[in-house]
């Protein structure tokens, strides 16, 4: 856990724009840090799913920046936390495996927005808003249908969700090798 900031900001001053920052990857954590911390935001920091668990102000932050796929597990659970300790806290998640199916999953549970890695600063402060950010991953050349190689990664994506990841029932389900299943999903999802 790292307070970027430091120091002790009052709760009123942490409650306008502070940020829960999950992601793993430290090179992009560190980017994303530093652009936040010039526009003005205190951001606290936390590079796991067990690191986020050991935080005990969860009320004061206004901002939780969600990467959804950690070393340790997934951070969609992290959601009926932030809004628990504080029910106006606007959640954003972000992943290189964005699927339509995940996305659906993390709005019904509470997240305001869900955005497909890579995203800009300036994007991910306009998911906050509510604004729509078109850096979907199902984006295709002039075209507005999918292609092949999408729709199978949103159709296994969707299994996943409705077997509760588990890879064996999805697997049987999709009528698939659980090996073939697991390669699928170790490969980044398709952009054309």
């Amino acid at each position: 856990m790292n307070d970027i900031n430091g120091g002790g900001p009052s709760f009123k001053e942490t409650t306008i724009n502070r940020f829960f920052y999950i992601e793993d990857d430290e090179v992009l954590a560190r980017v994303t840090i530093r652009a936040l911390t010039k526009r003005g935001f205190i951001v606290e920091h936390f590079d796991s799913i067990t690191a986020a668990a050991s935080c005990h102000h969860l009320g004061e932050f206004s901002q939780a920046l969600l990467d959804l796929k950690l070393g340790d597990g997934t951070s969609l659970p992290l959601i009926e936390k932030l809004l628990n300790a504080n029910p106006h806290i606007k959640i954003l998640l972000l992943t290189g495996y964005a699927s339509i199916a995940t996305a659906v999953q993390a709005v019904k549970m509470g997240a305001t927005n869900y955005l497909a890695k890579p995203a800009t600063v300036d994007e991910i402060l306009r998911a906050f808003e509510g604004d729509d950010v078109d850096n979907s991953p199902e984006e295709t050349q002039g075209n507005d249908e999918m292609s092949l190689r999408r729709r199978e990664w949103e159709t296994i994506q969707t299994a996943l969700v409705a077997n509760n990841g588990n890879i064996s029932a999805t697997a049987r389900q999709l009528k698939m090798h659980r090996r073939t299943l697991q390669r699928k999903l170790q490969k980044r999802p398709v952009s054309e």
